[in-house]
């Protein structure tokens, strides 16, 4: 039985990835925000507050999930590029499900942000140079730098793997 927290898998890093790949995972950023409005078409209110699963986010709560994680994602990806594995604000993701915001907010407002600061992150990944890759920044909550080879893929799958919360559901759901 497919486990619904992770319906395309676990994020597995296959890096450091080749120019080609990282072209790749760039173009598939950008179709994202696209990707999510085609998912949300014709779907009621009834719909949007309905979990992807049992104990899960409604779609709602995962679409603007999506926003505020891609948000922290850039700012993440520029504070690599000009400072030196500079240590990052984890955030409560869930906490921040939660709030007023994201039950008040109409989608149209994330999917617009979305597609907006996609446009923006992927100006700044195609720009970046073989060694941009490579930099780093701390992460206090895994104790770990990450690469920004690594968030890029990492931020693709994140895209992906929300993406089939939605897709999934519809298909589990017949709608």
């Amino acid at each position: 039985m497919q486990d619904l927290r992770y319906p395309i898998g676990l994020f597995v890093y296959e890096g450091p990835y080749s120019p080609e790949q990282r072209s790749e995972l760039i173009k598939s950023i950008l179709h994202v925000p696209s990707q999510y409005r085609q998912a949300l078409e014709g779907l009621s209110e009834q719909q949007l507050n309905m979990p992807y699963r049992e104990g899960g986010w409604t779609v709602r709560q995962v679409v603007h999930h999506v926003a505020d994680s891609h948000m922290n994602g850039y700012v993440r990806t520029k504070l690599a590029l000009t400072e030196a594995n500079p240590s990052i604000k984890p955030y409560e993701e869930a906490r921040w499900a939660d709030l007023g915001d994201t039950f008040e907010t109409p989608l149209d407002v994330s999917l617009s942000l979305l597609e907006a600061l996609h446009v923006r992150w992927v100006n700044v990944f195609k720009t970046m140079q073989e060694a941009d890759y490579q930099k780093t920044f701390f992460h206090p909550g895994s104790q770990q730098s990450v690469t920004l080879d690594y968030q890029l893929g990492n931020y693709d799958w994140h895209s992906r793997h929300h993406l089939a919360h939605v897709t999934r559901l519809k298909e589990r759901m017949g709608w």
